[in-house]
C-alpha cells in the first residue's frame, strides 16, 4: 500500500481506494485477509479509528467481511464485482468524454490502434 495521502479527500476514503485497486489487481484475493487496523495505523501512523472507517466502507459495499476474532477478509467475487462496477462506470461516464474528445482532435481508430499496438514508432 502506497502511504503517500493527498489533501483531495479524507484519508479513510483514500485507504478504501487503495484496498479497492489491491483486490482488482490482484494483490489481494477473495478470500484474503486484510492487514489489521492496529498494523496499518501503526505503519502509516494513522489514527486507528481512521483505518477502521475505510475499512467498514468496504464491509458496507459488501466487498469485506468481518470475522469476529479473526479479522477482515476480502468476500468471495469482490474483484468481479469491482470490475464489473468499474466497467460500467468506464462506459457509463468516461469513455463518451473520450470519444469526444477523440472526435474534437479528429483522430482516426486506425491511428489509434496501431497506438496500441506500438506500431508508430
Amino acid at each position: 500500500m502506497d502511504p503517500n495521502w493527498n489533501d483531495s479527500q479524507p484519508i479513510y476514503r483514500q485507504l478504501r481506494d487503495k484496498v479497492v485497486t489491491m483486490i482488482l489487481e490482484g494483490v489481494i484475493t477473495d478470500g484474503d485477509a486484510l492487514p489489521s487496523v492496529r498494523q496499518v495505523a501503526a505503519e502509516y501512523q494513522l489514527n486507528p479509528l481512521t483505518v477502521m472507517k475505510g475499512y467498514q466502507e468496504l464491509v458496507d459495499e459488501d466487498l469485506v467481511e468481518k470475522k469476529r476474532g479473526r479479522g477482515m477478509f476480502v468476500k468471495e467475487g469482490a474483484q468481479k464485482a469491482l470490475l464489473h462496477a468499474e466497467r460500467a462506470h468506464f462506459l457509463e461516464e468516461e469513455w463518451p468524454q473520450v470519444v469526444a474528445r477523440i472526435k474534437r482532435l479528429g483522430l482516426k481508430v486506425s491511428e489509434l490502434l496501431k497506438k496500441l499496438n506500438g506500431e508508430d514508432r
